[in-house]
């Protein structure tokens, strides 16, 4: 169906900035919500945010409101998460996700249709 390939993790100080991708392909990738979600060392994996197939319509998990923003470049497939104001407790495996469900749908893991391979941002006090 579809294939995610995320990219942009690193190593970054707190309070600085990263911006994730992950680019979608499959004949189907225009059709799907998109969004991230992450596990920290020790932890369940959670959402983060989502993003309807046309880019009009975010959500976000509280924690990261004001701090993250997703976007979508739809005519590459392609969605963005800019990270600013990154805290050591954002360090985690990013992953991006899609799902057929919409984007309010995909919040909820049990919604997934396909992950991406994850990308790790460590952010340091």
């Amino acid at each position: 169906q579809v294939q995610l390939a995320e990219s942009g993790g690193g190593f970054v100080q707190a309070g600085g900035s990263l911006r994730l991708s992950c680019a979608a392909s499959g004949r189907t990738a225009s059709s799907f919500a998109m969004g991230w979600f992450r596990q920290a060392p020790g932890k369940e994996r959670e959402f983060v945010a989502t993003i309807t197939w046309s880019g009009e319509f975010k959500y976000y998990a509280n924690f990261v409101k004001g701090r993250f923003t997703i976007a979508r470049e739809t005519a590459k497939n392609t969605v963005f998460l800019q990270m600013n104001s990154l805290k050591p407790e954002d360090t985690a495996v990013y992953y991006c996700a899609a799902s057929l469900s919409g984007a309010q749908a995909l919040a909820d893991q049990r919604r997934v249709n396909a992950w991406g391979q994850g990308t790790l941002v460590t952010v340091s006090s």
